[in-house]
Parts: structure tokens; sequence; C-alpha cells
């Protein structure tokens, strides 16, 4: 019971730890003589120090306990997630596990806080970008398309543009995600779970009875999930969802790769943003924003139709942005 006890103080221990570095995510991976420890700030792995074996099996079989997930399989990935309130804040911890070598774990944990919102004006750098996607966000129905690499801040800016829907607009969000990554109370949040019968589809079916405005669709990773996203766009509602490509071109691409014809985008998609996080000069991370919707996306969407090249302004382009604010003191993320 002892040992029990030692081994919960030292998983929670850990955790504080990383909420007070700030870190986004903790990285548990096996060595040859015990596990390395790091901490993820700001799109940079920080070592943070060393567990040994025994210490940290046990540690992970405890965050294991907690996600409610098998401990005793150490055979194939799994994730899952619990909530806990630590330093006077209610935190979401997404843990996801995959074995290596000689029956070892590597986990990585996601640490986020419930209902943490930045507004879409303090997420853009430009007020131009801020005023572009809320009037995507003001649209009846159709696709909005938020695009980039993992870590590029999707996520933050489609919570922020739910938070607009529901205060500023007073529309019925709901969302379907897998999983649930962060709890906020002003959104009906559905979570995907395959064993219990709550795939995409069957969670879509049950969110249309709700008579939504807005559906947020967390990522779309495969072509069930770009149907459901597309077919509730074309049934009258507005979609916000994420995909991970390069740029507005490549996330059109990868949607045409999910089985969705270049006509049904055309039908549906009314704005594809694509953006980085970059560190300002005073320290407070912000983000440029490529944004494609009007005219623009018009252009786009008609020239891969035709098989053409598209060309845009360079300076629209979100590398040359990220280029520009870099030469006005603006420091990119490492």
């Amino acid at each position: 019971m002892k040992n029990d006890n030692v081994i919960e103080q030292k998983s929670f221990q850990l955790l504080e730890k990383a909420i007070k570095y700030e870190a986004t995510d903790i990285h548990l991976v096996p060595m040859k003589e015990g596990y390395d420890v790091s901490f993820k700030k700001d799109a940079r792995l920080d070592r943070s120090g060393t567990l040994p074996p025994q210490l940290a099996g046990r540690m992970i079989s405890f965050y294991k306990f907690l996600s409610s997930l098998d401990i005793s399989d150490k055979r194939k990935p799994q994730s899952g997630s619990f909530h806990k309130q630590m330093q006077g804040e209610n935190f979401s911890f997404r843990v996801s596990t995959i074995p290596s070598i000689q029956m070892k774990e590597s986990v990585v944990i996601r640490l986020q806080r419930h209902d943490q919102i930045v507004s879409i004006d303090d997420l853009c750098i430009e007020k131009e970008w801020a005023d572009k996607l809320r009037k995507a966000v003001s649209e009846p129905q159709g696709l909005v398309i938020m695009t980039g690499p993992t870590g590029c801040g999707k996520t933050t800016s489609i919570y922020s543009l739910t938070a607009h829907c529901v205060n500023q607009l007073e529309r019925h969000v709901i969302t379907l995600e897998d999983p649930v990554e962060n709890n906020h109370s002003h959104l009906l949040q559905i979570q995907v779970n395959e064993r219990s019968g709550m795939t995409y589809s069957a969670g879509l079916k049950a969110i249309l009875r709700h008579s939504p405005d807005v559906i947020m669709i967390g990522e779309i990773r495969d072509s069930e999930t770009a149907k459901i996203a597309v077919q509730a766009a074309l049934t009258g509602h507005l979609v916000l969802t994420s995909v991970h490509s390069k740029d507005p071109e490549g996330c059109f691409y990868r949607m045409m790769d999910f089985g969705i014809s270049a006509e049904e985008l055309r039908q549906t998609v009314v704005c594809i943003s694509t953006q980085r996080l970059i560190r300002r000069a005073t320290g407070k991370r912000g983000a440029v924003f490529e944004i494609i919707q009007g005219d623009m996306l018009t252009r786009m969407t008609d020239s891969i139709m035709k098989g053409e090249r598209v060309v845009f302004p360079d300076e629209l382009k979100v590398e040359s942005l990220i280029r520009k604010y870099n030469r006005s003191s603006v420091k990119r993320d490492e």
C-alpha cells in the first residue's frame, strides 16, 4: 500500500512539474538503463531527467489505470484520457502509449487546461485575419477547414471560433471529437467511442437530431470522416474541422484523396485557413494565417478542377508571412 502511495505521489509530481514548466506534452521514452523524461514547450523538446526503469513502469501503469487503459497489455498502442484538478485548475491529460523493444512502452501525455479559450483577436497577429475568420464562421452553412502541421495551433483556433459562435453569434454548437481534447463548458461535446457504438457516423446522426447550427468535427483523418463532414455541410450546417496539410491547395487535394470530389468541395468549402505559430518580440505567442475564401477560393477551386497550377501572390503565403514577421523582430518558435 505504501509503495502504491509513492507511485501515485511521483506520478502527480511529474504532472505538476510539467504544468509549472508550461509544457504541452510529457514524453517518457525507454532507454537502455531507464526512461528519459522530456517536456515539450513551444514546439521544442527539452530533456527534464531520467527515471529508473521499475519506477517508470509503475508510473506508466498508474497513468494507464487513470485513463481506463489495459494495464496488462504492452504489445499494442493505446490511448485514453483522465481529468484532474491541479494547482487550483482543471486539467485534461491525454495518454498515448506505443510499444517498443523489450516489452517497454513509450508514453506521451498531452496537458490541457479546461475552458482555456484564446480569443481570435489575441491569436491573430493581424486584425484583418481575425475579421476574415469571423466572417467565415458567420456563414449559415458550409465547410471551414483549419490546416497546417501538428502543433501549429489548429485546435486552439477552432475552439476560439466555436466560442465566438456561441457567445457573439448565439448559435448552438455541438462537437464530435476523437478524443475530446479539452472540456469546454460552452459546448456540447460528443466523444467518439467505437467500442460502445459511437462511431463518427452514429455520432453525426445523433448530433443532427439535436438541431445544431454549427458542428465541430475534431480532425479529418480518413475517408469516412471526410464524407461525414461534407454531408453535414450539404445538409445546411456550418462545419468547423481541421486537416493536416501544408497549405490550402494541399488541403484541397488531401480531401480529394479521401474520396471527396472537386464539385462537392466547390459546393461546401467556404474557407481554408493555414496557420503557423510564432513568438513575438514580447515573448507572447501568436499566429500568422494564410486565409483563402471568397474570390480567391473560387479561383483556386476552378484552377484545380481544370488541372491548372494555382498561383497566388507570394506575400499571402504563410512561409512568406513568417519571414516578414521575423524581419519585424518577431521571433519564430524553434
